[in-house]
């Protein structure tokens, strides 16, 4: 399915459907296609929206988590969105951390699926090998419970961004930047209510990580996807759509009378 990409300002986007804001941010090596079971899915409820985040595009005193999340209130602000569910994966799910701690006055709720913010073990640990295709098709294996999803399409796009010299330094210093600015005890200043959905088989954001969200923000749920990744909204859609479904709807059913 192709959607159509608006361009306003700066800001470049998805926005399909009409309802309440779901905004999703994608990760590191994060792209468009990986919502695509989401935007189908819920465009029929709710207004999705699909910011392309400028991981590569900022200067290199402003490729940083930070960065990022300044660039998301600006593009918030811009589109006046309000009442936002707000939807992370991986780095995606770091930014949305930052900007709720800043920013609650806009969103409604929190979904995140194997968020850095507390631990991550990933690209921040070598450096991607210019050049070397095996390589980069490892570790892009490495996001999935199933390697089969690492498609040649994944592995080419990833390969073409790594081997061009200052956006793998960018993409270093993102990966490093996410690392030194874990939140910590931070996290539990979140008074939304918060979904977390994580593979139990994520090698980079490992299931303990999910179960100290969990500990640490107030009004959380968990739930884990069994033969399953970094990447659960990609690798599982039916599970993970069903889920957030369901968690959408609990949000706005009125609270039962004692």
């Amino acid at each position: 399915m192709q959607y159509e990409i608006k361009q306003e300002e700066k800001f470049r986007f998805i926005e399909e459907g009409q309802g309440e804001p779901l905004l999703l941010l994608h990760g590191l090596f994060g792209a468009l296609s990986n919502f695509t079971g989401q935007i189908e899915s819920f465009r029929h409820t709710h207004k999705v929206v699909v910011p392309i985040l400028p991981l590569l595009d900022l200067d290199l005193l402003h490729t940083t988590v930070g960065g990022l999340e300044k660039f998301l209130h600006k593009f918030i602000e811009y589109r006046d969105y309000k009442e936002i569910n707000l939807l992370g994966n991986s780095l995606g799910g770091h930014v949305g951390l930052m900007y709720v701690l800043r920013h609650p006055e806009r969103i409604k709720s929190l979904i995140l699926t194997g968020s850095s913010g507390l631990f991550e073990s990933g690209m921040g640990d070598t450096y991607p090998k210019r050049g070397d295709y095996e390589y980069i098709r490892k570790k892009t294996e490495l996001t999935f419970y199933d390697p089969k999803m690492a498609t040649k399409e994944l592995v080419d796009e990833l390969y073409e961004t790594v081997n061009v010299r200052m956006k793998a330094i960018k993409i270093i210093q993102l990966a490093k930047n996410a690392i030194r600015n874990n939140l910590g005890e931070e996290v539990s200043q979140i008074k939304q209510p918060t979904l977390l959905i994580w593979g139990n088989n994520d090698t980079i954001t490992p299931p303990f990580v999910a179960e100290q969200f969990h500990k640490l923000i107030p009004n959380s749920e968990l739930h884990f996807i069994d033969k399953c990744g970094h990447a659960p909204m990609m690798e599982r859609p039916e599970e993970f759509n069903t889920l957030l479904l369901k968690f959408l709807r609990n949000l706005n059913e009125p609270a039962a009378v004692a």
